[in-house]
């Protein structure tokens, strides 16, 4: 194992500078220049027993406590573990290498283990930014000496991958809750009422206000009391995703690529879809079909697509359409929800995207969601200072026009439109999936 190398401390630089002071002297006496080079050299040999007295790397046992998965978008912890192997104090600084890219906040941090502690932890946070799979790289430690005036510095073998999916803590059922918790309370009271959906689920006792329709007589008479059926939303049902991966989902929001704000809101309403009894398919496509499964149910199905969607990557090529939407419905025959997360800023893009999933009606209903951008919709409405403004702004409004237009051609011919900024977009899209099964539009 490798002695490590030398560094010296601010101290030691200090003592360093303070001999300076007896060599500019040196100018209007010798002696002061010997005196100098006196210090020069005592402060050299007190580095040099301070390095070899220095704790070496066989005095401590360093490890790296991760998870294997990380969630992009979030804080993760990062700790690690120091185990001192001698009796004497070890005091020093650790410095972690995080993966390329992430932010990370305390990856190098002072430690002192006294005489006879066993260890010490170090916890710090790191924030990747996107998925994709990440590596962390080896440690290094600055371990003081006793003097203070020189450190050894040793890089010790800690290199590990870890992938990185999309946050999954958005998907426990509290997610659920929260994109709801901003309706009122009448709107609430309107969609409970509204959840009685279209599948038998019990009997119960007749209760004032309760719809006559829904009275079931023989049991009625059967049991000698009214008793009125309830309903539940059906289960079952298809739910297909489609992500686009193509160039307009390159583009970067709230500091995250449009397409990880979509793989999270995707990854929320599959695990919703799940929970609710629903078959979830998946289909990511660019130029042609990236990743593709089909529409199945349960938790290891859950596993698998944020298994097959934590890689995707938005590339610079344009989204075909047509060959995505005759890949998957070659193999989807029953009537299901389509989801499709894409941009439509693009005319061009917006006019086949058009044509396509209009096409879907009435056989199946197709929802378009896609993200506000608040920096684009602020450059519509901004008041513009200079010309390059003023042609932003211009920009700014002419795609904001489109937009209203294709959303509005979609509304027309009965399809649905999901459009939120990206601290909201995973809510929106779990409130429309609620509103559809509430009101058993599939």
């Amino acid at each position: 194992m490798s002695l490590g190398r030398p560094v010296p401390t601010g101290l030691a630089v200090a003592l360093f500078a303070g001999a300076l002071v007896p060599a500019a002297l040196a100018v209007a006496s010798p002696a002061f220049g010997w005196l100098a080079l006196t210090v020069d050299v005592a402060v050299l040999l007190l580095c040099a027993v301070d390095f070899a007295r220095a704790p070496r790397a066989a005095d401590l046992e360093a490890h790296r406590e991760v998870e294997p998965i990380l969630s992009s978008g979030v804080d993760n912890p990062v700790r690690w573990v120091l185990h001192a192997r001698t009796d004497t104090p070890v005091r020093g600084e650790l410095r972690d290498e995080p993966p390329l890219d992430v932010e990370s906040h305390g990856h190098r941090q002072p430690f002192t283990l006294e005489a006879g502690a066993l260890s010490t932890r170090l916890t710090y946070r790191v924030r990747p930014p996107s998925r994709g799979d990440a590596r962390f790289g080896d440690v290094h430690l600055r371990l003081s000496g006793p003097l203070g005036l020189c450190s050894r510095q040793v890089r010790l073998p800690a290199s590990r991958d870890v992938k990185v999916y999309p946050d999954l803590s958005a998907l426990s059922r509290e997610a659920l809750t929260l994109a709801r918790a901003s309706e009122a309370v009448s709107a609430r009271t309107q969609r409970r009422k509204a959840m009685e959906g279209r599948e038998f689920e019990s009997l119960r006792e007749y209760r004032p206000g309760d719809d006559f329709r829904h009275i079931d007589w023989k049991s009625s008479a059967r049991h000698g009391h009214t008793l009125v059926r309830t309903w539940q939303p059906e289960r079952h049902q298809p739910v297909l995703l489609l992500l686009d991966c193509g160039r307009h989902m390159a583009g970067r929001v709230q500091g995250r690529r449009k397409l990880d704000h979509a793989v999270d809101a995707a990854l929320r309403l599959a695990r919703v879809s799940l929970d609710a009894g629903d078959v979830v398919g998946v289909v990511a496509f660019a130029s042609d079909v990236r990743a593709f499964l089909p529409p199945r149910k349960g938790a290891e199905h859950l596993r698998l697509i944020t298994e097959s969607l934590y890689r995707a990557e938005a590339g610079l090529e344009e989204s075909d359409y047509g060959r995505a939407f005759d890949f998957a419905f070659a193999r989807q025959t029953r009537r299901a929800l389509v989801v499709l997360f894409t941009d439509l800023v693009d005319p061009d893009a917006s006019a086949t995207l058009l044509t396509r999933t209009l096409a879907l009606r009435p056989r199946h209903l197709p929802v378009v969601a896609s993200l506000l951008d608040e920096d684009l919709e602020a450059a519509a409405t901004d008041v513009p200072g200079d010309a390059t403004a003023a042609y932003a702004r211009q920009a700014a409004q002419r795609m904001e026009a489109e937009y209203r237009r294709t959303a509005t051609t979609l509304r027309d011919a009965g399809a649905l439109v999901v459009r939120a900024p990206a601290r909201a977009f995973g809510a929106a899209a779990l409130n429309m999936y609620l509103d559809v099964k509430a009101r058993g539009r599939l």
